[in-house]
């Protein structure tokens, strides 16, 4: 176990939360609301200047008035108060914070300032911390919750780091809906001092963690990035969505939390190097990382497709032909096993398609373990089995025929839920992934997301979740090479940039660059940097003719069309 700072920092005994008081639209308060309703055992202590008790717990004046130097400090503040806030914390004792308050160095020089002066203050005390302006962590093996919207209850399997704290926090009532939850979860504002790949390396870590997503808009050190995550993803599977490799995306990471980005060829080339699985998109960073962390390793390219409607099974063989898995056809014997429980007119080939039989039994159960114990798949995808979601939506246009029957009677008519098809894929240890355009209000769907099976909303996102999962299965088989260690800085090439950022230059000149690049070593033109005719022609004498005489400045990108190049 290394010494990771957030060993300690997302495993606390005890708390003190700066900035909760009794006002229950104050942010600070709804953040220690969510550390004492949500489960946390540790102890919780609220510091006040006036109060005498916040949310029922007794509140101390200060860090000095404490009964005990905390493991972990939240400060709620007034920008003003968090460097004076962290000098008494770490005067006490206390080695770790989660600084939620704004206004540091994403609002430009002052802030950063600020921000630097924040990182020497607990660099002294020898205190590590997250932020500023982030929106806190959760730890659902300890049921700890720091941000201002309640986590499920049920402890999850994928970890998360992001650079954005809406991520972290406004997505749980959707993801509940999805049956996503975290194992660990950490929002890490403007990096200032933990950054992105210590919370990759701590993710990596931590056994309750299955897999691992990132949402990145700039890496400040790529080299310690791509050590860490080589490490990592050989047995643990990474997803990253990267959204600053375009100009309006690279100004929004700067605003937001001051992160510096690259082109997204350079972080193709990194994800690519470090074993890591690109998402598109923020759906399907969730969903295809829930997938991963939720099912069993994928052994090879045949997918098994079973759905009630032939648009869902020809979109999901299409999509799974675009990722590089297979939709076989069935031997004749497997058919023949399988047309026992169909219609005349169905296909039994793959897709397997009940043409709009709702039969649970058939559909949920009987033909998916047929398909799943006959050798010929190796991951399955099943579309459209659904029950009371079912019987909810029709329940208006029957409901005169039935009787003016209550809906809660209704829904009886759909037949007790069968578990077993829960158990399918720990029974047979292959993926098992679930299409439907219901969610916790169909019973099916319920029972699939309770018990860890993902269901994607679309059957196209199914098929993308297993290529993910086929996608990491070529990740781990890829022959193992001799790992290249980058080269270490040259000291003329960080001079050229020193002196570059010193004359607060947008680019460097053709001299300068081409001397950077000759420092890694790129050829170039031979050339002298010259500033007088006389200069010039010695030069010309020294490299010989022919030569081209060019102005050099960086603020001249285009010298030919301004008549700034001779020959000879």
């Amino acid at each position: 176990m290394s010494e990771n700072p957030l060993h300690l920092l997302m495993n606390p005994q005890s708390i003190a939360v700066v900035g909760a008081n009794n006002v229950p639209t104050k942010m600070g308060t709804i953040q220690a609301l969510s550390i004492l309703k949500d489960g946390y055992k540790g102890k919780v202590f609220p510091l006040h200047p006036k109060e005498k008790t916040v949310l029922g717990c007794k509140a101390y004046a200060s860090p000095e008035d404490l009964p005990e130097a905390p493991d972990l400090a939240i400060l709620i503040v007034p920008g003003k108060t968090v460097i004076p806030l962290i000098e008494s914390f770490g005067k006490i004792g206390t080695k770790r914070a989660i600084i939620i308050t704004a206004g540091f160095k994403e609002t430009g020089a002052a802030g950063q300032k600020m921000e630097n002066e924040l990182n020497e203050v607990a660099r002294h005390y020898g205190m590590r911390f997250v932020g500023p302006n982030c929106m806190g962590i959760i730890n659902s093996q300890i049921f700890l919750n720091t941000t201002v919207l309640p986590m499920d209850k049920e402890p999850g399997l994928l970890g998360f780091a992001s650079q954005s704290g809406t991520y972290v926090t406004q997505s749980l009532p959707a993801l509940r809906k999805r049956g996503i939850r975290f194992s660990k979860a950490i929002s890490l504002g403007n990096e200032a001092n933990i950054n992105i790949v210590d919370a990759l390396e701590y993710l990596g870590e931590d056994e309750q963690t299955k897999a691992i997503i990132l949402y990145i808009e700039g890496i400040r050190d790529g080299k310690r990035f791509l050590e860490v995550a080589r490490r990592i993803t050989p047995h643990k599977p990474v997803v990253a969505q990267y959204v600053g490799g375009s100009a309006s995306g690279a100004r929004a990471g700067l605003s937001h939390t001051g992160a510096m980005s690259g082109p997204d060829f350079l972080y193709n080339g990194i994800f690519k190097q470090a074993g890591i699985i690109r998402a598109d998109g923020v759906e399907d960073l969730y969903a295809n990382g829930w997938a991963l962390a939720t099912q069993p390793p994928i052994k090879g390219k045949r997918v098994g497709i079973m759905t009630n409607s032939g648009g869902p099974s020809t979109t999901i063989s299409s999509v799974c032909d675009s990722v590089g898995l297979e939709v076989p056809r069935f031997s004749e014997g497997l058919q023949k096993e399988i047309r026992k429980h169909l219609q005349p007119h169905a296909s039994a080939a793959n897709p397997v398609d009940l043409t709009f039989d709702v039969e649970v039994q058939k559909l949920a159960i009987k033909i998916p373990e047929i398909m799943m114990n006959s050798g010929e798949i190796d991951a399955m995808v099943l579309h459209g089995v659904m029950m009371t979601g079912y019987l909810r939506e029709i329940y208006p246009h029957l409901k005169e025929m039935a009787g003016n029957m209550s809906l809660e009677e209704f829904l009886k008519f759909g037949g007790p839920v069968l578990p077993e098809t829960f158990e399918l894929p720990r029974t047979y240890n292959i993926p098992f992934l679930i299409s439907s355009f219901f969610d916790y209000e169909d019973c099916y769907t319920q029972g699939y997301l309770d018990n860890n099976i993902p269901v994607f909303p679309f059957p196209e996102k199914a098929a993308l979740a297993l290529g993910c999962l086929y996608h990491y299965k070529q990740i781990k088989e890829r022959i193992p090479r001799k790992e290249e260690a980058l080269p270490e800085i040259n000291p003329l090439a960080a001079d050229i940039i020193r002196q570059a950022k010193q004359n607060k230059q947008k680019a460097l000149d053709e001299h300068a660059a081409k001397q950077l690049l000759a420092c890694y070593g790129v050829p170039v033109t031979k050339e002298e940097l010259a500033e007088t005719a006389e200069e010039a022609l010695a030069a010309a004498a020294k490299i010989g003719y022919p030569v081209a005489l060019k102005a050099c400045s960086w603020q001249i990108m285009h010298k030919s069309g301004k008549g700034l190049i001779a020959l000879n």
